[in-house]
Order: structure tokens, then sequence, then C-alpha cells
């Protein structure tokens, strides 16, 4: 009976599921392990980049994105749905909100508009859900406080500590559980989400195959220009090195 149900995305089932939200999750869980962890002074989005051939170039495909100079967001599930969203949530952030108040959203502003846009698809005919989960982590200037958020294609939102989406999310969190404190640096914050990777992942950790972005202190550096009181971005991609640096560490 419920089979009738599972292609209309607008019809509910007589449980009271909407099944295609459901088809829809069960895409992001077969994503690669996206590990999301708040610290003290910062926010660390770590995730597995995967290659199915060698001879595919690595450094080509971001799984984190920078959305504002102090918010980041990666996820699990279809990069293609990914990248509409990247695109979206910048969007937002600029035209929608900074041309407007000449500044960036705070973090629940922008996940409310995020989430929002991944709603709108699941209630619509003619459409699919987006078949991904996004973990959004940034600085929030106004209660000067970092944040992490998940976003689920059903349009539901939730601040997290820590936490982990993808196909080993279970054991993942688990590991977080017992990891992660109120006291955790950001140094503290990476080394663990290493430890939860290398705890769900089959083969070699190596700078290559992960993605790996901190929010942290203003990196004036990287702004690109000097003699102005502009604050650096905030978000900040770890290089291979870096990655590599750590793992030697583990």
């Amino acid at each position: 009976m419920a089979d009738r149900y599972s292609f209309s995305l607008t019809t509910f089932s007589p449980s009271g599921k909407l099944v295609q939200i459901e088809y829809a999750l069960n895409a992001v869980k077969q994503g690669v392990t996206t590990i999301g962890i708040k610290s003290a002074n910062g926010v660390v989005l770590a995730t597995e980049r995967k290659a199915n051939s060698s001879l595919l170039k690595s450094n080509t495909g971001s799984k984190v994105e920078l959305i504002t100079p102090n918010i980041g967001m990666s996820y699990s599930g279809m990069g293609p749905d990914f990248r509409v969203l990247v695109d979206k949530a910048r969007k937002l952030a600029h035209t929608n909100y900074k041309r407007i108040y000449n500044e960036y959203p705070p973090v629940k502003i922008l996940v409310q508009e995020i989430a929002k846009v991944m709603q709108e698809s699941t209630q619509s005919g003619g459409i699919r859900p987006f078949g991904v989960s996004l973990l959004v982590g940034g600085y929030d200037e106004h209660s000067e406080q970092f944040q992490l958020y998940q976003v689920d294609p059903s349009g539901s939102y939730f601040p997290w500590k820590a936490t982990a989406i993808g196909k080993t999310s279970n054991s993942a969190k688990t590991f977080l559980e017992k990891r992660w404190n109120e006291n955790l640096e950001l140094e503290d914050a990476i080394h663990v989400a290493l430890l939860a990777l290398k705890e769900s992942v089959d083969g070699e950790l190596t700078g290559d195959n992960l993605d790996i972005a901190i929010v942290s202190d203003p990196q004036d550096h990287l702004l690109g220009f000097k003699g102005t009181s502009v604050e650096g971005p905030r978000f900040k991609k770890l290089t291979a090195e870096e990655i590599n640096d750590r793992l030697d560490s583990l």
C-alpha cells in the first residue's frame, strides 16, 4: 500500500510520512562521512575527498566551501546538489543581506534561509528534495560566538556542539560524544576530527584525500591588502601539507 505514495513528493503516506524525504536521507547516508566540531575558539569542518581512480586530479572539486568570510559549509550526499546550494547560499548572503544591511548575515539567519530553500523543494510538485545534508559552521559577530548547524533535506536544522553526517555517522557520533568537552581548543578539535575520520574511513588518510576547513580568529594575511581596519576572513582551508603535519602527530 505504501508503494503508491513513494513516488509522490507532495502526498503523505497513511503513516504520515513523505517517503521521498526518507529516500533523500538514504542518499545522505550513502555519502562519505563529514565531521563538524565546535571548540572554545573555533569550528572545524572535516571530510574525506574520495577519488574513484588514481588518474583523477586530487586538487579539483572542494567539499568544504566558503560562503562568507566568517562562514563555511560542507556536506554529505550528492555533490551537484551541494554546488547548487552553495551558489544559492552565497547569493542569499550577498544580495539579500549584505547589500541591504552592509554586513554579512549571522550564522543562524543564513542557516534559516538555506533551510527555507531546501524546505521549498519538499512542497512543490515536479521536483525532488535536495539529496544532501549540510554542516554550516561560522562566527556570529553579534553574539561573539562560534556556531555549528546541520541542515537536512526536509529543511530541518539543528545546532550542534559536534556531529557527523554520512555513511558512518553513528559510530563517528559515538566517538565524538566520548571526546568532546566544553574546554576543547581548536587544535584539539582538529585532532579529534582526524581521529574520528580515521575510525570511519577505509584506507590511509593523507592531506590529498581530506578536506579540512577552520573558522577561527581573523586571518589578516588572507585579506590581500594592508593599511585598513577591515578584519581578515575567519574561514581558512588547511593545505595538504598542514593536514599531513597533523596526521603525523596522531
